[in-house]
């Protein structure tokens, strides 16, 4: 018998196989996985850092208006009294002090009328200062407008208070002041937290941290009671640096940045928010977090992610050896009939040889692959030559009629790109983006049939010249309707000078009527022809041809189309291109005019 060659076994490639198939995509799925796992629990993370300084701003904006509120009604009804003599009344008095009651924050209400003795009601809160307070607040108070006063420390209880203040005025005179005093204690608790944290703890915990800062970046809230107590600046964050940078122009923004405390710089993500307790007195309200500590899930899913790739890879090589038995006779009959297959003997039947079997059946799927990419490649090149041919020749068209006229030269290639602009922006797809492209070069193709001396007059036509000029559209839809190949580019061809009130030419169409195609080469013709020279006028500045193309939405033209127009314009697809052509075609005019001139 003759000696047989020593053959490669399927059973190695197969083992081989189903580890890399098996086990790199597993690695490079899960680390994907865990990657975006990541990216949107920073993006959760993010997203629960702007609702919360939202949350909290919108409890101090709350507070402040509930006590703008208090000191707003009583000023109203004083001045609904018309008597600044009420608030001396015992009745006034016994309201005001059940009113308090009513109102745990509520420290003290202060009524001070002009030249008479102040009416001052308290509690948790002594009447020197109530009155100091009060004194101070009412003095800086501005006519017609809250005023709130930066928070006050008071010294026998320690907690925090802040005035608001209003003016009473009747008959345009201000006669009494009214000023009530609130406890920051509960709305403190409520955006900082009820439990204080020295900010050496806050940081080593890695939690996130929440406080308030005014407009000079001084600490107004803070779990930290020292920092509180102290108004620290915090002017050194940079996330307190653009909160005070934007004002009031950014009411919420994300910040990563990095933040340096006690001698360690770290990668945080935070968030602010503005609250607005009274015109013109805003505070920030900042969260911030130690990256690090807030993804600190995506390094365990990581780690999860490895192990569990080399479980399935000792599975994928128990399961490779096992089936790469079974697989083995299948694909060795499998490659004799793709070769029988490949020479065009759809007859033949499987049968087994002992060979190499991937480099066999790879070959034979090669042959049969390179058979059918050749005919595709040829296909696809003859189809492109096609293409390439009949746009040079739509191209060569329109460059035929525009360059009658110096005026109008390149005026069909502009309205071909502006009409795709419009077209983008309409929702257009690839397919019909093409066709209006086609369509746009081709819309003065009737031109060809108009005497050049009614095209090339140097000043307006005349009536009769114009109804000539008129008949442009049905010369070129004559000309382009005998090819079927422009069936689907006649619509802009004949019908851009249609108007939808019905009033526009060959037709006299109205909106329904009038396709889409040719509604935006309408527009765009005539956005390029108020906008290049003409012997007899000068061209329009662009935005001055859009507010006149706006001014004909309803009659000439459709709103979106202008609309649309008008978004290219101002996202530069359109306005840029033709500013920078129509400025070549002057310079070059004026060039010219100067050499004649000198020669002259």
């Amino acid at each position: 018998m003759p000696s047989k060659s020593k053959k490669i076994s399927l059973i190695y490639f197969v083992i081989l196989t189903l580890l890399f198939v098996g086990l790199v995509p597993l690695v490079l799925t899960g680390w994907l996985l865990s990657d975006k796992s990541g990216r949107e629990l920073r993006s959760a993370e993010n997203r629960y850092q702007i609702q919360l300084v939202q949350e909290k701003a919108r409890q101090i904006e709350i507070f402040g208006r509930r006590f703008s509120s208090v000191v707003t009604t009583l000023a109203n009804g004083i001045e609904l009294a018309q008597n600044p003599g009420v608030i001396s009344s015992a009745q006034t008095e016994k309201k005001l002090q059940s009113f308090l009651l009513d109102n745990p924050d509520l420290l003290a209400l202060y009524l001070k009328p002009e030249n008479e003795e102040p009416l001052t009601i308290f509690r948790e809160i002594s009447g020197s200062d109530v009155e100091t307070i009060s004194i101070e607040a009412a003095a800086r108070q501005a006519r017609g407008k809250i005023l709130i006063s930066e928070p006050k420390k008071i010294a026998a209880t320690g907690q925090f208070v802040m005035a608001f203040a209003s003016e009473v005025t009747i008959d345009g005179i201000n006669v009494a002041e009214v000023v009530a005093i609130a406890s920051l204690q509960s709305v403190s608790q409520g955006v900082v937290g009820a439990n204080a944290a020295s900010q050496q703890d806050l940081w080593n915990a890695g939690l996130p941290i929440v406080f308030v800062v005014n407009q000079a970046g001084e600490t107004l809230f803070h779990p930290d009671p020292i920092l509180t107590a102290s108004r620290k600046p915090m002017g050194e964050l940079k996330i307190v640096q653009e909160w005070i940078e934007s004002g009031i122009q950014v009411q919420s923004a994300l910040v990563p940045f990095s933040a340096a405390f006690d001698g360690k710089t770290r990668e945080m993500i935070g968030a602010y928010s503005t609250a607005q307790l009274a015109d013109g007195y805003n505070v920030g309200v900042i969260t911030m977090q130690d990256e690090s500590r807030a993804l600190a899930s995506v390094g365990e899913m990581r780690t999860q992610t490895w192990q569990i790739s080399m479980a399935f890879a000792v599975l994928a090589l128990v399961v490779g050896l096992i089936g790469a038995r079974y697989l083995t006779s299948p694909l060795l009959r499998l490659v004799g009939a793709a070769k029988q297959i490949a020479a065009g003997n759809f007859s033949s039947r499987v049968e087994t040889k002992n060979i190499t079997e991937i480099g066999t059946l790879g070959e034979t799927f090669n042959l049969m692959t390179d058979k059918i990419e050749d005919q595709i490649a040829n296909l696809a090149k003859a189809a492109e030559e096609n293409r390439e041919l009949f746009v040079g020749t739509v191209k060569a068209l329109a460059a035929a009629i525009d360059g009658k006229d110096k005026y109008t030269r390149g005026h069909s290639e502009r309205v071909s790109r502006i009409s795709v602009a419009i077209g983008k922006r309409l929702g257009m797809d690839g397919d019909e983006l093409e066709t209006l492209r086609m369509s746009a070069l081709l819309h003065d193709i009737g031109k060809i049939g108009i005497d050049d001396s009614i095209l090339k007059k140097p000043a307006a036509l005349t009536d009769a010249e114009y109804e000539i000029m008129k008949t442009h559209p049905q010369r070129g839809y004559k000309i382009m309707s005998q090819i079927p190949a422009m069936k689907d580019f006649l619509p802009g061809m004949y019908m851009h000078h249609e108007m939808v009130n019905g009033e526009g030419y060959p037709q006299g169409l109205t909106s329904e009527q009038i396709p889409l195609q040719a509604k935006i080469v309408s527009v765009a013709d005539t956005f390029d022809a108020m906008t290049i020279d003409r012997p007899y006028s000068k061209g329009m500045d662009l935005p001055s041809a859009l507010e006149r193309l706006r001014s004909f939405v309803g009659t000439r033209y459709q709103s979106d189309v202008v609309e649309a127009l008008i978004d290219a314009c101002n996202a530069g697809e359109v306005a840029n291109g033709i500013v920078r052509q129509m400025a070549a075609i002057r310079s070059a005019d004026e060039d010219a005019k100067r050499s004649v001139k000198l020669v002259a």
